[in-house]
């Protein structure tokens, strides 16, 4: 047991280092301020927005976007064949904003996922010199534009994806949700993300990418990562094997997204990927759900059974407090940094469960089920070199 302490207690002291420093390279992108170069003559950017049955978000990210201070965009909103009133309320805003248009998506093409095949549609009708990629579920402060070009042109970058404040408010969510950035600012080394060509240390979220057009189509664009799931770090990979730089910043100041509103959007959103992100391979899954669960969740249930049970000595008790201290440490700085609810953070075991309930749904449910469901459809992933579409629920109720 105390080989097995001094184990885990080194583990977590690496993962604090690397997040310590990873929180001083998380930049936030309101630091930055555009060049006199650029706001004298502003080149075109345009925003694009995949849209599938959105009506409940689209207005208002929409409004949003149509208050930003950048001089000279143009929004591209592609309805993803919705069935709701996605269209109309974008062809009403586009009748009061000329910046605004509307462009009726095409059926989706065997070998593509729905977003990369919306998102390689926009790409086809932009004009702009820069491409912005947001997703209609955010919202975005009227200097999101600016802020996220002057991060990319301060960085002397070719590419950039920003993380918004992630919004959480039922339980679930809260458990759930902040893992995301806690996953992120633990194991991977941010340095790197920038200084180095190795596409291995590669991130990125598709809530917002920012890419200049010349780059977005030497790497291919999305129908580069046309059948992968997670498109967003596939893409951050495709950026880096060009030879191009790329970075991720912090937007909890400037973009807000609400990703799931209760627990059924939990496991269908999360269980989209989590299995995607080791390549549908389950057994690399399941060991990383344990190394996770033996850094973040097991110390703090061996403390009271060591102590109560075993009467464990003095300095294997101190090591198990060393670890409970440096988990707690890293969840309390997130969440002093986002604004999350500091109490959350006793409930770190409890949201180690919901992720570990999360991966075995995503599992199971690409074994043994109909495969990955997202936005009404589902793909099969028998075949990981080739997902194929096998239902759109959506398809059996449009008109």
């Amino acid at each position: 047991m105390i080989y097995y302490q001094y184990v885990i207690t080194a583990f977590l002291v690496f993962i604090l280092i690397n997040f310590m420093i990873n929180m001083i390279f998380f930049k936030n992108i309101r630091k930055f301020s555009l060049p006199e170069y650029i706001l004298k003559n502003p080149p075109l950017v345009s925003v694009l927005i995949p849209a599938r049955n959105e009506a409940e978000n689209i207005h208002r990210c929409l409004s949003s976007l149509s208050k930003q201070d950048y001089p000279n965009f143009e929004i591209i909103v592609l309805d993803d064949n919705s069935t709701d009133g996605t269209s109309g309320i974008v062809q009403e805003f586009a009748a009061r904003d000329s910046r605004v248009s509307l462009v009726k998506g095409d059926p989706l093409k065997k070998g593509w996922l729905g977003k990369s095949y919306a998102c390689h549609q926009l790409a086809k009708q932009a004009r702009g010199d820069y491409f912005v990629f947001t997703d209609a579920d955010t919202l975005h402060f009227s200097n999101t534009i600016s802020k996220a070009f002057a991060a990319l042109i301060n960085n002397k970058i070719d590419a950039l994806s920003i993380y918004p404040k992630q919004i959480a408010v039922t339980f679930a969510e809260r458990m759930t949700v902040p893992f995301i950035n806690f996953a992120i600012l633990s194991f991977m080394p941010l340095v790197l993300v920038k200084k180095t060509k190795s596409a291995f240390f590669s991130t990125g979220i598709g809530q917002f990418f920012l890419f200049k057009r010349e780059v977005y189509e030497k790497f291919g664009g999305h129908e580069s990562v046309k059948a992968e799931i997670l498109e967003d770090i596939h893409i951050s990979k495709r950026v880096k094997q060009f030879g191009f730089k790329m970075m991720v910043f912090d937007g909890s100041d400037n973009i807000f997204c609400r990703m799931y509103r209760n627990l059924n959007e939990v496991l269908k959103g999360f269980s989209k990927f989590i299995l995607a992100a080791f390549d549908y391979n389950g057994f690399m899954e399941m060991i990383a759900m344990t190394f996770v669960s033996m850094l973040f969740m097991i110390p703090f249930l061996l403390l009271p059974i060591g102590v109560v049970i075993f009467n464990w000595s003095g300095w294997i008790v101190t090591l198990n407090i060393i670890q409970i201290s440096i988990v707690l440490v890293i969840k309390i700085i997130l969440s002093m940094r986002f604004k999350n609810r500091i109490l959350d953070v006793l409930f770190t075991p409890v949201s180690i469960v919901y992720m570990l309930l999360v991966a075995s749904n995503s599992y199971i449910q690409a074994r043994h089920g109909k495969g990955i469901y997202w936005k009404g459809r589902t793909y099969s992933v028998e075949n990981e070199d080739e997902l194929g579409l096998v239902d759109d629920a959506f398809k059996k109720h449009r008109v």
